[in-house]
């Protein structure tokens, strides 16, 4: 078993369960967003589609995982960065990078962005940066 799993969840409150370590670990091992068909194709056999969902949505819900959208509108997730999300606070206001090559999207925490200020009356739930374009080990 993963320590660093079995730590994030302890700091979540959450239930240590063979998936949700199991879906730790792959985002761990993982500096891309990832889509469900490939979160599911890595744990064939370990839990059922049903479970993996719900552990998408728990750990969206708490903070741990981010929804990245890409162009085609196919969703895909990504771990939360400690710096910008906090269990009181989740924060996703950052750009993603999706390279027309490789087809990976990863989360680009350090450039900046010019927050946008809605008219009155206007809410924002989400937000969502996408460049699409080449990366570097693709260039």
């Amino acid at each position: 078993m993963s320590t660093e799993a079995i730590e994030i969840l302890n700091d979540y409150k959450l239930r240590r369960t063979t998936g949700r370590i199991s879906i730790i670990n792959i985002f761990r091992d993982s500096n891309i967003a990832l889509s469900e068909n490939i979160i599911e194709e890595k744990l064939i056999g370990l839990c059922d589609r049903a479970t993996i969902y719900r552990t998408l949505k728990t750990f969206i819900e708490v903070g741990i995982l981010h929804r990245v959208i890409d162009e085609n509108s196919i969703v895909k997730y990504a771990m939360c960065n400690t710096e910008h999300c906090s269990h009181s606070h989740h924060s996703h206001d950052h750009v993603h990078f999706k390279c027309q090559v490789c087809g990976n999207t990863e989360c680009m925490d350090d450039l900046q962005i010019t927050p946008v200020k809605l008219p009155e009356g206007y809410t924002s739930k989400e937000t969502n940066y996408l460049i699409i374009g080449t990366c570097k080990n693709c260039n």
